[in-house]
């Protein structure tokens, strides 16, 4: 039975599903595609020193996360980019491949493809999981290079004390190139810092020396630990080689010493009279200080220089050694002849030494008293002598200090 005035419903219920419909494919068709215009800027690309590119170019419609590698014709994979995130954009996102590809080698870092056929694979993954993936072939040329090396990497010594007493002060880094390339080194701290020893440094074939002193570019010293060294080899190429080392530093420091005390007596003397030096000198540093002889109380005279003694026994010997000097005004040596009476920096007999007849040490804080004397030959009224703190091959620490006149009677 049919009501007075009714319709039937199904019209209205297909109209209905006809128009959701309508909405779904709407948006369907509006939904940009998760990956699309993957594009080579070549089929053929043939590497070169000059830096030269190939591009390779790809839209991406909704956020995801993108893979770009290539696989050569055994089927072998080099990524180029892994899982690395991308937005939605209305420009394409390029990536341009210089020919090399990372590698698990421990040493060779980065290395140019060998010739050959390549698929170039842009890979895409959106949030939901759904996946996209484009293929392109590339043919590579003209890349049969030797790949580079560092060989016969060596330190010595292992553990360095950069404390400016000639012993140990300096590592040296040998190393030996198969061929001319690029090479950089870089240390890293143990907190983890790093800075760079050599940038950029243009190095032919053959054995190459590299000496690091235990410190920063700036010449600040750095605390003691063990350091890590990189090395790296590059080409023009962009096939790049590393290989590191550790270096330990001990005992670093700055040496210092002070002339606490200095008495120049007497005053008066006759000609061929002996006047004497009495000195006490402080270790004002963190590090031991290196010393020889004469010893304290050796006596010289005006017409000698302590390289002339002892048939040249005490002769300067390489930067790291001190000694205490006395000097005059009118002398007329200058340089390495200044200062020509010196004595140890210990008032221990040579026997005692911490290396017997050779060598001794003054401590961190420790205070030694120093005795020299001089048989006065020069033949003029008055000479006007002065002490100072001598490191031998380095320089004056203390200079001119302690003036005091002597008059000379004949």
């Amino acid at each position: 039975m049919t009501l007075p005035n009714s319709q039937p419903r199904w019209p209205a219920f297909a109209t209905l599903l006809v128009t959701l419909a309508c909405i779904l494919v709407l948006g369907a068709c509006g939904t940009s595609p998760l990956l699309s215009e993957v594009q080579l800027s070549a089929e053929t690309f043939e590497p070169t020193s000059s830096g030269q590119t190939l591009n390779i170019s790809y839209n991406i419609g909704r956020e995801s996360e993108v893979s770009i590698y290539l696989i050569d014709a055994a089927g072998t994979q080099f990524d180029l980019r892994r899982d690395e995130p991308r937005t939605a954009a209305d420009d394409a996102y390029t990536l341009r491949f210089d020919g090399t590809v990372p590698t698990d080698d421990p040493v060779l870092k980065r290395r140019l493809l060998p010739s050959g056929d390549y698929t170039v694979v842009v890979a895409a993954t959106a949030e939901n999981g759904e996946t996209a993936a484009q293929r392109l072939p590339l043919r590579i040329s003209g890349t049969d290079l030797p790949l580079p090396d560092i060989e016969n990497l060596a330190v010595a010594p292992e553990a360095i004390s950069p404390n400016a007493d000639a012993v140990d002060d300096v590592a040296e880094i040998t190393y030996q190139l198969p061929f001319s390339a690029t090479v950089d080194i870089a240390l890293a701290t143990p907190a983890g810092q790093q800075f760079a020893l050599l940038t950029r440094s243009e190095e032919g074939p053959g054995p190459q020396r590299f000496v690091w002193d235990g410190k920063r570019p700036d010449g600040s010293l750095l605390p003691n630990g063990v350091y890590t060294y990189t090395i790296s080899v590059a080409d023009d190429f962009g096939n790049l080689a590393q290989r590191q080392g550790t270096i330990t530093l001990v005992e670093v420091g700055q040496p210092e010493a002070r002339i606490v005390y200095a008495n120049i007596a007497p005053r008066r003397v006759m000609l061929g009279s002996t006047i004497t030096v009495t000195l006490r000198i402080r270790n004002t540093g963190t590090v031991p200080i290196r010393t020889y002889g004469p010893p304290s109380g050796y006596t010289y005279s005006t017409d000698q220089v302590f390289s002339s003694v002892e048939d040249g026994r005490y002769i300067s010997q390489a930067g790291g050694f001190w000694r205490i000097g006395m000097d005059w005004d009118a002398n007329s040596g200058g340089g390495a002849k200044r200062y020509p009476f010196r004595w140890a920096l210990s008032q221990k007999p040579p026997e005692q030494w911490k290396i017997p007849g050779v060598e001794d040490w003054l401590m961190p804080g420790e205070e030694v008293e120093v005795v020299g004397r001089v048989v006065v030959q020069q033949r003029e009224t008055k000479m006007s002598f002065y002490v100072g703190l001598i490191q031998d091959g380095v320089g004056f620490f203390q200079d001119r200090t302690g003036r005091t006149i002597i008059e000379i009677g004949f």
